[in-house]
C-alpha cells in the first residue's frame, strides 16, 4: 500500500435552500450565496481545501439548473469534474456518483464528503481534523465521519454516540478518533437536554471521510439496488453514453441518505470530535444568531431605519425599509418577494416553497 494516500474532495452542492427562500432559488441556490462574509458559501468550501488537495481531485455534485452557477464561481475546478445528478436522490447515490469518479483514479484514493453551504471559523483545526480522519481512513478501511461538540439542546440535527474506552478494537483514540456507538434521530427537546448533558452525544455534521472503494463495498452490502444501479453507469464513465445511462439509472434508483442507508448499517465507524466554529446555516435564524448586532439585538443590510425596534434581523436588495414599534422579526427583502417571519418559525418557510411549488407559481422558486 502507498505510504501517502491521494485525496480527493466531494462537494456536495445540489439542494436549493428552501428555507433560505427567497433569497435562495433554484438557479441560485444557498450555496451560491453570500450569506455571511465575503465570497460564496461554495466558493468558501473550496478555498478551505485549496493547498491541502489539488483542485484536480475535487470534485462537485449539482443539478442541471446550477451547473453553469457553479462553474462560473468555480473556473479552478475543471469542468470535468462537475457532475450533474438529472434528479435529486438523496445522499447515498449522490456519493456513490462521486465515488465511482474517484475509484476510476485511484480505488484507494481517500474522499472527503463535504455539503456546500456550511461556514468553518477555525480553517486550521478544521484541517487538522481532516487529516487525522484521512490516516484513520485509509489505515483501518473504515468508515469516518466528523461530530460536532454541541454547546445546546439542539432539536434540529441528528446525533452520534460515540465510545470513549480505549482498547484493541480502536487503535486511533489516542489521535482524538472514536468509535461509533449509535446514530440517534432528531430528540425532542428533553432528549436532546440529556443528550448534552451525558457528554459523549456529538451533532451529525453530515462530513464523511473513506476510501473509494471502502465506500463502493458499503453500499453494496447495505443497498444492493442502489448500487446495482450505480454500477450500471460505470462502464460508460468519460464516454458520451454516460449521460443517457445516467438519466437510465437514475429514473429508478431509490432516494436515500447515507446515513439511514449506509452508516447505521455498517460496522466499522469511526467519529472525529469537530470543534471548529461549525454552522450548518439551516435557516435565516442561524443566520441572526451567529451575525453581529447593535446593543439593540438588531442586524441590518441595506437600507434600513428602525424605530423603536429591538431583535430584528433585517435584509434589503434596495429598497428603503423602515420599521416602528417590532421586535423578533426577520425581513427578507428581493426585487420580486418579501418574507416576513417571526423569530424562532423560520423553519417553516420551507412551508411557502412547498404552497409555491403546489401552486405552480415557478416565476417564485
Amino acid at each position: 500500500m502507498k505510504h501517502q494516500p491521494n485525496i480527493f474532495a466531494v462537494i456536495m452542492a445540489g439542494g436549493i435552500g428552501s428555507r433560505f427562500w427567497p433569497r435562495s432559488r433554484e438557479k441560485s441556490p444557498k450555496q451560491l450565496l453570500e450569506i455571511i462574509g465575503n465570497g460564496t458559501m461554495i466558493q468558501n468550501t473550496v478555498r478551505r481545501l485549496t493547498g491541502f488537495i489539488p483542485e484536480k481531485h475535487m470534485f462537485v455534485v449539482t443539478n442541471k439548473v446550477q451547473k453553469s452557477g457553479v462553474i462560473k464561481q468555480l473556473p479552478q475546478i475543471p469542468v470535468e469534474n462537475i457532475i450533474v445528478e438529472p434528479v435529486g436522490r438523496n445522499t447515498a447515490p449522490c456519493i456513490g456518483l462521486a465515488a465511482m469518479f474517484v475509484n476510476r483514479l485511484d480505488p484507494e484514493g481517500v474522499m472527503i464528503v463535504l455539503p456546500a453551504d456550511h461556514i468553518i471559523q477555525n480553517d486550521q483545526e478544521f484541517l487538522r481534523l481532516l487529516d487525522v480522519g484521512v490516516r484513520a481512513a485509509y489505515e483501518s478501511s473504515s468508515l469516518v465521519t466528523i461530530g460536532i461538540k454541541p454547546d445546546r439542546p439542539e432539536t434540529g440535527y441528528g446525533y452520534i454516540q460515540i465510545d470513549e474506552e480505549p482498547g484493541a478494537k480502536n487503535p486511533y483514540i489516542d489521535r482524538g478518533v472514536y468509535r461509533v456507538k449509535t446514530f440517534a434521530e432528531k430528540p425532542n427537546p428533553h432528549t436532546a437536554q440529556r443528550f448534552l448533558e451525558s457528554g459523549d452525544f456529538l451533532w451529525n455534521s453530515g462530513m464523511f471521510i473513506w476510501r473509494a472503494d471502502v465506500i463502493l463495498n458499503e453500499i453494496k452490502k447495505s443497498l444492493p439496488e442502489t448500487s446495482a444501479q450505480l454500477m450500471s453507469i460505470e462502464g460508460s464513465l468519460g464516454t458520451s453514453l454516460f449521460e443517457q445511462n445516467l438519466e437510465r439509472a437514475y429514473g429508478v434508483i431509490r432516494g436515500i441518505s447515507i446515513d439511514y442507508g449506509v452508516m447505521e448499517k455498517a460496522e466499522h465507524v469511526f467519529v472525529l470530535k469537530g470543534d471548529f466554529g461549525w454552522n450548518d446555516v439551516g435557516s435565516w435564524d442561524e443566520v441572526t444568531r451567529i451575525t453581529e448586532h447593535d446593543e439593540h439585538g438588531n442586524h441590518f443590510e441595506g437600507k434600513v431605519i428602525p424605530v423603536n425596534t429591538s431583535n430584528a434581523f433585517i435584509h434589503s436588495t434596495g429598497k428603503l425599509i423602515a420599521t416602528v414599534g417590532i421586535d423578533d422579526i426577520i425581513v427578507i427583502d428581493t426585487d420580486d418577494a418579501l418574507l416576513i417571519c417571526k423569530r424562532g418559525a423560520s423553519q417553516d418557510v420551507k412551508e411557502i416553497v412547498d404552497h409555491l411549488r403546489r401552486k405552480q407559481m415557478n416565476e417564485y422558486l
